[in-house]
Protein backbone atom coordinates (compact mmCIF):
# COMPACT_ATOMS: atom_id res chain seq x y z
CA UNK A 1 0.00 0.00 0.00
CA UNK A 2 1.28 3.48 -0.89
CA UNK A 3 2.13 5.83 1.98
CA UNK A 4 -0.06 8.33 0.12
CA UNK A 5 -3.09 6.05 0.54
CA UNK A 6 -5.90 7.91 2.37
CA UNK A 7 -3.91 11.11 2.87
CA UNK A 8 -6.18 14.15 2.58
CA UNK A 9 -4.67 16.61 0.13
CA UNK A 10 -5.77 20.10 -0.92
CA UNK A 11 -4.45 21.28 -4.29
CA UNK A 12 -4.88 24.88 -5.42
CA UNK A 13 -4.65 25.74 -9.11
CA UNK A 14 -5.91 22.22 -9.78
CA UNK A 15 -7.76 22.90 -13.02
CA UNK A 16 -4.73 22.59 -15.32
CA UNK A 17 -0.98 22.11 -15.55
CA UNK A 18 0.93 21.03 -12.45
CA UNK A 19 -2.19 20.96 -10.30
CA UNK A 20 -4.08 18.70 -12.66
CA UNK A 21 -1.12 16.36 -13.16
CA UNK A 22 -0.54 16.16 -9.41
CA UNK A 23 -4.21 15.44 -8.75
CA UNK A 24 -4.19 12.53 -11.17
CA UNK A 25 -0.97 11.05 -9.78
CA UNK A 26 -1.98 11.35 -6.12
CA UNK A 27 -5.48 10.02 -6.81
CA UNK A 28 -3.94 6.96 -8.46
CA UNK A 29 -1.95 6.41 -5.24
CA UNK A 30 -5.11 6.54 -3.12
CA UNK A 31 -5.11 10.11 -1.79
CA UNK A 32 -8.37 11.83 -0.91
CA UNK A 33 -8.40 15.09 -2.82
CA UNK A 34 -9.98 18.50 -2.45
CA UNK A 35 -9.35 20.34 -5.69
CA UNK A 36 -9.50 24.12 -5.88
CA UNK A 37 -9.40 26.58 -8.78
CA UNK A 38 -11.57 29.28 -10.34
CA UNK A 39 -12.73 27.32 -13.40
CA UNK A 40 -15.56 25.08 -12.25
CA UNK A 41 -16.00 23.34 -15.59
CA UNK A 42 -12.39 22.13 -15.50
CA UNK A 43 -12.72 21.00 -11.88
CA UNK A 44 -15.90 19.05 -12.64
CA UNK A 45 -14.21 17.26 -15.53
CA UNK A 46 -11.16 16.39 -13.46
CA UNK A 47 -13.20 15.08 -10.51
CA UNK A 48 -15.30 13.00 -12.89
CA UNK A 49 -12.18 11.52 -14.50
CA UNK A 50 -10.63 10.69 -11.13
CA UNK A 51 -13.77 9.12 -9.67
CA UNK A 52 -14.38 7.10 -12.83
CA UNK A 53 -10.91 5.63 -12.37
CA UNK A 54 -11.71 4.66 -8.78
CA UNK A 55 -10.14 7.65 -7.05
CA UNK A 56 -11.56 9.96 -4.40
CA UNK A 57 -11.91 13.65 -5.19
CA UNK A 58 -14.20 16.58 -4.75
CA UNK A 59 -13.77 20.26 -5.51
CA UNK A 60 -14.54 23.77 -4.37
CA UNK A 61 -14.36 26.80 -6.66
CA UNK A 62 -11.77 29.03 -4.99
CA UNK A 63 -9.94 32.23 -5.86
CA UNK A 64 -6.80 32.20 -3.69
CA UNK A 65 -6.69 36.01 -3.56
CA UNK A 66 -9.83 35.90 -1.42
CA UNK A 67 -8.90 34.86 2.11
CA UNK A 68 -12.48 33.99 3.03
CA UNK A 69 -12.72 31.58 0.10
CA UNK A 70 -9.47 29.90 1.10
CA UNK A 71 -10.63 29.57 4.71
CA UNK A 72 -13.87 28.01 3.45
CA UNK A 73 -11.86 25.62 1.28
CA UNK A 74 -9.98 24.35 4.33
CA UNK A 75 -13.12 24.03 6.45
CA UNK A 76 -14.99 22.18 3.69
CA UNK A 77 -12.05 19.78 3.42
CA UNK A 78 -12.18 19.17 7.15
CA UNK A 79 -15.94 18.57 7.04
CA UNK A 80 -15.66 16.24 4.04
CA UNK A 81 -12.66 14.16 5.08
CA UNK A 82 -12.13 14.81 8.79
CA UNK A 83 -8.55 16.07 8.56
CA UNK A 84 -6.01 17.82 6.30
CA UNK A 85 -2.70 16.08 5.75
CA UNK A 86 -1.22 18.05 2.86
CA UNK A 87 -1.69 21.48 1.31
CA UNK A 88 -0.20 21.99 -2.15
CA UNK A 89 0.03 25.73 -2.82
CA UNK A 90 0.20 25.50 -6.59
CA UNK A 91 -1.91 28.41 -7.89
CA UNK A 92 0.29 30.98 -9.62
CA UNK A 93 0.58 33.51 -12.43
CA UNK A 94 3.52 34.57 -14.62
CA UNK A 95 2.66 37.72 -16.64
CA UNK A 96 6.27 38.67 -17.31
CA UNK A 97 7.33 42.09 -18.65
CA UNK A 98 10.24 44.54 -18.32
CA UNK A 99 9.82 46.97 -15.43
CA UNK A 100 9.75 49.97 -17.78
CA UNK A 101 6.51 48.65 -19.26
CA UNK A 102 5.04 49.68 -15.87
CA UNK A 103 2.38 46.96 -15.85
CA UNK A 104 1.47 47.75 -12.26
CA UNK A 105 -1.83 45.86 -12.33
CA UNK A 106 0.01 42.71 -13.41
CA UNK A 107 2.56 43.23 -10.62
CA UNK A 108 -0.25 43.48 -8.11
CA UNK A 109 -1.92 40.40 -9.54
CA UNK A 110 1.27 38.36 -9.14
CA UNK A 111 1.75 39.56 -5.58
CA UNK A 112 -1.87 38.73 -4.74
CA UNK A 113 -1.82 35.23 -6.22
CA UNK A 114 1.80 34.12 -5.86
CA UNK A 115 2.48 35.48 -2.36
CA UNK A 116 -0.79 36.29 -0.62
CA UNK A 117 -2.45 33.16 -2.03
CA UNK A 118 0.31 31.02 -0.50
CA UNK A 119 0.00 32.80 2.85
CA UNK A 120 -3.78 32.51 2.87
CA UNK A 121 -3.46 28.78 2.26
CA UNK A 122 -1.02 28.37 5.13
CA UNK A 123 -3.18 30.50 7.42
CA UNK A 124 -6.20 28.33 6.63
CA UNK A 125 -4.60 24.94 7.32
CA UNK A 126 -1.96 25.65 9.95
CA UNK A 127 -4.30 25.76 12.98
CA UNK A 128 -5.82 22.45 11.84
CA UNK A 129 -2.41 20.84 11.34
CA UNK A 130 -1.24 22.13 14.75
CA UNK A 131 -4.25 20.53 16.38
CA UNK A 132 -3.51 17.26 14.55
CA UNK A 133 0.20 17.63 15.43
CA UNK A 134 0.99 16.71 11.85
CA UNK A 135 0.78 18.15 8.35
CA UNK A 136 2.71 18.94 5.21
CA UNK A 137 2.75 22.19 3.21
CA UNK A 138 4.17 22.01 -0.31
CA UNK A 139 4.78 25.36 -2.01
CA UNK A 140 5.46 25.76 -5.71
CA UNK A 141 8.22 28.30 -6.26
CA UNK A 142 10.36 28.37 -9.43
CA UNK A 143 13.93 28.53 -10.67
CA UNK A 144 12.97 32.22 -10.80
CA UNK A 145 13.06 32.03 -7.02
CA UNK A 146 16.78 31.25 -7.22
CA UNK A 147 17.90 33.49 -10.07
CA UNK A 148 16.61 36.84 -11.35
CA UNK A 149 15.99 37.11 -15.08
CA UNK A 150 15.58 40.28 -17.16
CA UNK A 151 11.90 40.91 -17.79
CA UNK A 152 10.97 38.82 -14.74
CA UNK A 153 11.82 41.04 -11.77
CA UNK A 154 8.42 41.03 -10.06
CA UNK A 155 7.72 37.39 -10.81
CA UNK A 156 11.14 36.46 -9.44
CA UNK A 157 10.45 38.53 -6.34
CA UNK A 158 7.24 36.60 -5.69
CA UNK A 159 8.99 33.27 -6.07
CA UNK A 160 11.88 34.31 -3.81
CA UNK A 161 9.16 35.18 -1.29
CA UNK A 162 7.67 31.69 -1.59
CA UNK A 163 11.07 30.21 -0.78
CA UNK A 164 11.39 32.46 2.27
CA UNK A 165 7.90 31.52 3.47
CA UNK A 166 8.67 27.82 3.01
CA UNK A 167 11.88 28.08 5.02
CA UNK A 168 10.20 30.15 7.72
CA UNK A 169 7.51 27.51 8.08
CA UNK A 170 10.18 24.81 8.38
CA UNK A 171 11.99 26.72 11.12
CA UNK A 172 8.75 27.17 13.05
CA UNK A 173 7.49 23.63 12.51
CA UNK A 174 8.24 22.33 16.04
CA UNK A 175 8.71 18.93 14.48
CA UNK A 176 5.03 18.77 13.49
CA UNK A 177 4.69 20.41 10.07
CA UNK A 178 6.74 19.37 7.09
CA UNK A 179 7.62 22.11 4.59
CA UNK A 180 8.64 21.46 0.99
CA UNK A 181 9.59 24.08 -1.59
CA UNK A 182 9.58 22.89 -5.20
CA UNK A 183 11.17 25.03 -7.89
CA UNK A 184 10.32 23.93 -11.44
CA UNK A 185 12.13 25.12 -14.51
CA UNK A 186 10.43 25.10 -17.90
CA UNK A 187 7.34 22.91 -17.61
CA UNK A 188 4.53 22.57 -20.14
CA UNK A 189 1.67 24.47 -18.45
CA UNK A 190 -0.54 27.49 -19.15
CA UNK A 191 1.81 29.91 -17.35
CA UNK A 192 3.13 31.53 -20.50
CA UNK A 193 -0.39 32.35 -21.71
CA UNK A 194 -0.64 35.10 -19.07
CA UNK A 195 2.19 37.14 -20.63
CA UNK A 196 0.72 40.25 -22.25
CA UNK A 197 4.00 41.82 -23.40
CA UNK A 198 4.45 40.49 -26.94
CA UNK A 199 8.27 40.55 -27.04
CA UNK A 200 8.55 38.79 -23.72
CA UNK A 201 5.90 36.25 -24.74
CA UNK A 202 7.79 35.45 -27.94
CA UNK A 203 11.04 34.89 -26.04
CA UNK A 204 9.39 32.72 -23.43
CA UNK A 205 7.52 30.62 -26.00
CA UNK A 206 10.83 29.93 -27.72
CA UNK A 207 12.48 29.10 -24.40
CA UNK A 208 9.64 26.78 -23.43
CA UNK A 209 10.20 24.59 -26.47
CA UNK A 210 12.38 22.45 -24.16
CA UNK A 211 9.63 22.22 -21.50
CA UNK A 212 9.12 18.93 -19.70
CA UNK A 213 5.76 17.36 -18.91
CA UNK A 214 3.88 18.50 -15.80
CA UNK A 215 3.92 14.95 -14.47
CA UNK A 216 7.65 15.37 -13.78
CA UNK A 217 6.72 17.81 -11.03
CA UNK A 218 3.81 15.65 -9.88
CA UNK A 219 6.26 12.79 -9.34
CA UNK A 220 8.46 15.05 -7.23
CA UNK A 221 5.48 16.11 -5.13
CA UNK A 222 4.49 12.47 -4.62
CA UNK A 223 8.06 11.65 -3.58
CA UNK A 224 8.04 14.37 -0.92
CA UNK A 225 4.67 13.24 0.46
CA UNK A 226 5.52 9.54 0.61
CA UNK A 227 8.61 9.96 2.81
CA UNK A 228 8.37 8.72 6.43
CA UNK A 229 7.11 11.26 8.94
CA UNK A 230 10.62 11.89 10.28
CA UNK A 231 11.88 12.88 6.81
CA UNK A 232 11.21 16.40 5.52
CA UNK A 233 12.19 17.03 1.89
CA UNK A 234 12.73 20.78 2.08
CA UNK A 235 13.87 21.83 -1.39
CA UNK A 236 13.80 20.48 -4.94
CA UNK A 237 14.83 22.21 -8.16
CA UNK A 238 13.62 20.39 -11.25
CA UNK A 239 14.67 21.53 -14.72
CA UNK A 240 14.61 20.03 -18.20
CA UNK A 241 17.96 18.38 -18.86
CA UNK A 242 18.57 20.93 -21.64
CA UNK A 243 17.81 23.98 -19.49
CA UNK A 244 20.96 25.89 -18.58
CA UNK A 245 19.60 28.76 -16.46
Amino acid sequence: MSVIQNKVVIITGASSGLGEATAKRLAASGAKLMLAARREDRLKELVAEITKSGGTATYRVTDVVDRTQVETLAQETLITYGRIDVLINNAGLMPLSPLDQVKVEEWEQMIDVNIKGVLYGIAAVLPIMRQQKSGHVINLSSVAGHKVFAGSAVYCATKYAVRAISEGLRLESNGEIRSTNISPGAVATELTTTISDQDTAARMNEFYEIAIDADAIARAIAYAIEQPDDVDVNEMIIRPTRQEL
